[in-house]
């Protein structure tokens, strides 16, 4: 019976083929493996391609991260922090986007702007919007987009709070601490990803009428996309907003999500997704002002401009 060595050492058996040949079973090897031929084995001095790697390596760290997470408590505690720091410091407008757009790039500083202060008739001439909610910043403490909301925030005097992982697109993996905000602002999620998600989607949820809150999506990638459509999702299904709506803001800065839109739209002509059901989910804004604008409308709010 042939033997394949697996990495770590252990040894898989392959069972042998058989032929019938009138009354007798005659039994075979298996075949010979190539270098060309695809298996479930590995053979010895046939390199495997990264993916393979990738799920021969998953099998070994398996039993690592189930030692990990051997019970539902850990995630449950550290789901209960992040609630923790929303009830401390107050619910209001979470910023979701790019950890890789650094400063110097215009959707940074538009980001920054948006946090801060949003144009209004005049360049001398401001509504700040932390201000005009009166509510926390809310981010994934990371870099980027996320630096950027921070940074706007502070500017604007109010408080800012988040959820930081250890790693963001391969920034600030050194340290699971922010560098500049003080530690009792943010948690580090640095196990379970999921209780990030629980904090972020929990400081933008509106249990009274005087909570008022927001989500706003900011250019991003992978991850940004995931967060969006997962809140998306929530809002669509009233996880979110059943009693009292959340505002949703994509900010399609210089057309970025246009294409995401347009295929969207395509989900409606194949069926996929109900004709208008995602415009009235969210709000599409090109700018910051018209993003500063429809959160005073739907507040009721007066547009306080400071000079």
């Amino acid at each position: 019976m042939a033997a394949h060595v697996l990495p770590g050492g252990s040894r898989l058996l392959a069972r042998p083929t058989s032929r019938r040949r009138g009354s007798h079973v005659t039994r075979t090897a298996p075949p010979a493996v190539g270098r060309g031929q695809r298996t479930g084995c590995r053979p010895r001095g046939l390199t495997v391609p990264r993916q393979g790697r990738v799920s021969a390596l998953a099998s070994q760290s398996d039993g690592l991260w189930l030692s990990e997470r051997t019970s539902p408590e850990e995630v449950k505690r550290e789901i209960q922090s992040c609630y923790g720091l929303v009830h401390k410091l107050g619910r209001g407008v979470v910023y979701l986007g790019s950890s890789r757009v650094q400063a110097g790039h215009p959707h940074y500083e538009q980001a920054v702007q948006l946090a801060r202060e949003a144009s209004y008739f005049s360049p001398s001439i401001y509504i700040y919007v932390a201000l005009l909610l009166d509510c926390t910043t809310w981010t994934g403490a990371g870099p980027g987009l996320m630096d950027a909301a921070i940074k706007g925030a502070l500017e604007a005097k109010k408080p800012v709070g988040g959820f930081k992982i250890a790693r963001e697109s391969g920034e600030w993996t050194s340290s699971n601490f922010h560098p500049y905000l003080p530690p009792e602002t943010y948690l580090t999620c640095s196990r379970f990803f999921s209780a990030r998600k629980h904090g972020l989607v929990d400081a933008a949820v509106r249990n009274k009428p005087s909570d008022m809150t927001a989500v706003v999506a900011l250019p991003g990638g992978i991850g940004t996309l995931d967060e969006v459509f997962e809140i998306l999702a929530l809002i669509q299904l009233e996880r979110i907003g059943s009693r009292f709506p959340v505002p949703f803001l994509l900010m399609n800065y210089d057309s970025f999500y246009s294409k995401l839109l347009d295929f969207l739209d395509d989900g409606g002509k194949w069926g996929t997704v109900a004709r208008g059901e995602v415009e009235a989910l969210w709000k599409v804004c090109g700018g910051n002002s018209e993003a500063s604008d429809y959160l005073a409308e739907f507040y009721g709010l007066p547009q306080t401009r400071i000079e």
